[in-house]
Order: structure tokens, then C-alpha cells, then sequence
């Protein structure tokens, strides 16, 4: 179950391995390098670089070898732009010094849905570095119940395939933080994502419609979910992240639309959670579907004062918008639960409320205990069924 069915993978290790014989970005190569300083850019945080940038990715984007974009230390302000594909050179790497910014006036931003792309790329690295997405100005607007702008996500991949992102870091975004839409083999390492608890709709990591994608030894603070997985994720595989605050490792919302592609193959290893208000969350809106969730694993978690440690939630409703009286047609089956630990910070620590029309199915816990305030904790089961094995508390409701 939960198995890399394209590469065959039964670890993260065969899983990077495999991967790097993909990616040339992975082994050293003679490289030509191009600097944004020589293509104009300014590292004083004040001066337009987008051009710069622009440049020297058409530079490097031409040339038949491999190349390094070099961002020397310093702070350079980018306006939005995207980075094209169909490029002569095999691998494309950003090797970041200093720290990409975001316009001061949240409205440059705000009116367009990606403040970094990358469309139709192949074997492009992001190694190190900062991009700070000046995102507080925008929230305190949404805060004040303002006329705001919907906002951006910070980095976008789509399309692409053979991505890399290696120990970036990433704060403020004004939206989504990293987004993956449409792309195969993609790794993320050493990632740090950083953003205001009470920050809105500032994911760390959304994955939709891809496939292939390692997430590791990463860590994710924000205000919404640490990593959201969307229709048509496949082959993901997420190992020591920390969560904490935010709304936990998510999958979903699904059932947004009718015909919407399915989620399988998922596995999340050695996450710890900490004040989080979801741990392992799946979440369906209560509507007619044709999605589904598959083959799934939760494995090896610590749980600190997490609000739902272990929620699946088919009766999503939110303003009540087109789904009053109606059920979730996403189907959930095969989903394993095991080795959690931790601590509740709720009375209900286990909470599935899946589908009237379509009840879960192959759900199983194994070794799993939670506890709320240094007493047993308690269960809830609404249209769930599977097996529980070995010690489970609070005692399995299935």
C-alpha cells in the first residue's frame, strides 16, 4: 500500500536515488555561470532587478550547457515574472545568497496569482536563499475586513518536471508560500517556510495534480496548512517535517468540482506536529464527486497539544456554499494510521465523519496513543470502517 508504483520505491533513499538519475541537477557537470549583478541587478533591496533576472534567465535558459544563476548576497526587489521553459540548457541552477524581496505596496502583488513562476521548465535547481513575500501589510488588510486584493502565491512550479529546491527558505508569502501544479519528479529539502499563525490562507506547501514529489527534512510555520495536497496528487512522499502552528498536513479540500482526479499513493513519515490545529487532516466538501483518496500512510508522529490529531473530515461546509444537505461523494479507502503519540488538545483525538454515501473504507490504526490533558482521550466514528491492531487509545471506534 502507498507504494511508489512508477519507480517502484520502497524508501526515501531508493526514491532520491532514482530521482537523481533523472535530474542532471543531482551530479556535478561543467557549468557555465551567469551573475545578475553583471545583468544589472541591484542588491540594496530598493532597485527594480526584475530585468536583470529576466536576463540572465534567457541567457542561461539559451545555452546548450549547464548553468548557475548566481544571486549574491544582498536583497534584490522582484516584481512579478516568470521564468519559461523550452530551454536548450539541461539543467538550470539558482544558487541563492542573498534574499529575493517583494514589492512594499501589497497591491502589485495582490492583483496577480503568482509572484515567482516557473512554467514548462525541466532539471531547474533552487539552491539556498531567502524570498521574503512582504505578506503582513496584505493580511492586516484582509484583518480589518478591507476591499484587499486576493493576493499571490510566492513560488510557483507548473508544468514542469525534474525540479529541485534545496535549503530555501521562504517567509511572508501573502498566499501559498510553494506551490507544485501539474509537474513530475520534484524534491524539496531542507526547506524552511515561515508565516504569522494568524496569517490567512498561507500554505506551505501545495501539491496538485503532480506526481513524484519528495518533501524532506523540512519545517513549516504558518497560518494555514503546513503542506495541502489537491486532485491529482500521486507518488508523494513526506518525511521529518515540522508542523506547528497551522492546520497540519491536509488532503484537501477535494470535491470542489464534479469531476476532479483522485489522490493515491501518500505516504507522511516522521512529521512532528506542534500546536497545530490538524495533524493528519482529510478533508472533502460535502458535495457529489467522482475523486477519491487511496493508499495512504501515516507513519512514526509526535503529537504536541494538536487540536484534531487525527481527523478526517467529509462534511465540509463552509458558508454554507452549495452544500447544505448534501454528501460527500469522495471515497476514502486504504488509509493506515500507525505509531502516533502525542498529546490532544481536544477531548476527541480520532474523529472520522466520512461520507453517508460513501462510508471509508480499509481505514486502520496500529500503536497508536493520544491523550488529552493527562487523561484518556476519546474517539468518534460516523461512517467508518477498518480494524484497529496492537495498543490504540483511545479505543478504536471502527
Amino acid at each position: 500500500m502507498a507504494k511508489f508504483t512508477t519507480f517502484h520505491c520502497t524508501s526515501l533513499a531508493s526514491f532520491i536515488i532514482t530521482l537523481s538519475m533523472l535530474n542532471p541537477s543531482f551530479a556535478a557537470t561543467t557549468t557555465t555561470t551567469y551573475n545578475v549583478i553583471s545583468f544589472g541587478a541591484k542588491p540594496n533591496g530598493v532597485t527594480d532587478s526584475t530585468k536583470a533576472f529576466l536576463n540572465a534567465w534567457s541567457a542561461a535558459c539559451a545555452s546548450p550547457t549547464a548553468t548557475v544563476i548566481q544571486v549574491p548576497k544582498g536583497r534584490y526587489l522582484l516584481q512579478p515574472l516568470t521564468f519559461q521553459g523550452n530551454c536548450k540548457s539541461p539543467d538550470i541552477s539558482f544558487q541563492i545568497d542573498g534574499t529575493i524581496v517583494a514589492p512594499a505596496d501589497y497591491r502589485i502583488l495582490g492583483r496577480v496569482d503568482d509572484w515567482i513562476g516557473f512554467e514548462g521548465v525541466s532539471g531547474v535547481s533552487i539552491i539556498g536563499g531567502a524570498i521574503d513575500g512582504n505578506g503582513p501589510a496584505l493580511w492586516d488588510c484582509k484583518a480589518k475586513g478591507k476591499d484587499c486584493p486576493s493576493g499571490a502565491t510566492a513560488l510557483r512550479f507548473s508544468d514542469s518536471s525534474k525540479i529541485k529546491i534545496d535549503g530555501l527558505k521562504v517567509i511572508n508569502s501573502q498566499m501559498f508560500h510553494i506551490a507544485i501544479n501539474r509537474c513530475q519528479d520534484v524534491v524539496l529539502q531542507g526547506v524552511k517556510i515561515i508565516a504569522a499563525g494568524n496569517s490567512p490562507n498561507t500554505d506551505g506547501i501545495h501539491v496538485q495534480l503532480s506526481r513524484n514529489v519528495a518533501f524532506i527534512n523540512s519545517s513549516v510555520q504558518t497560518g494555514d496548512d503546513c503542506v495541502s495536497i489537491g486532485p491529482g496528487t500521486k507518488n508523494l512522499w513526506i518525511e521529518r517535517i515540522t508542523c506547528g502552528p497551522g492546520h497540519g498536513i491536509s488532503i484537501g479540500s477535494l470535491a470542489k468540482d464534479l469531476e476532479e482526479e483522485g489522490v493515491q499513493n501518500v505516504t507522511v513519515t516522521k512529521a512532528i506536529f506542534i500546536g497545530a490545529e490538524n495533524g493528519f487532516r482529510i478533508k472533502s466538501w460535502a458535495r457529489p464527486s467522482k475523486g477519491f483518496v487511496q493508499g495512504v500512510q501515516f507513519i512514526d508522529a509526535i503529537m504536541q497539544n494538536v487540536q484534531n490529531p487525527i481527523i478526517v473530515d467529509q462534511k465540509y461546509c463552509p458558508r454554507n456554499d452549495n452544500c447544505p444537505g448534501q454528501t460527500s461523494g469522495v471515497k476514502i479507502s486504504d488509509v493506515l494510521y500507525k505509531n502516533i503519540r502525542g498529546t490532544s488538545a481536544s477531548r476527541v483525538a480520532i474523529n472520522f465523519q466520512c461520507s453517508s454515501t460513501n462510508p471509508c473504507t480499509g481505514i486502520r490504526l496500529e500503536d497508536v496513543k493520544l491523550t488529552y490533558m493527562n487523561k484518556p482521550a476519546q474517539s468518534s466514528c460516523v461512517n467508518a470502517n477498518g480494524k484497529s491492531f496492537g495498543m490504540v487509545e483511545p479505543n478504536g471506534c471502527l
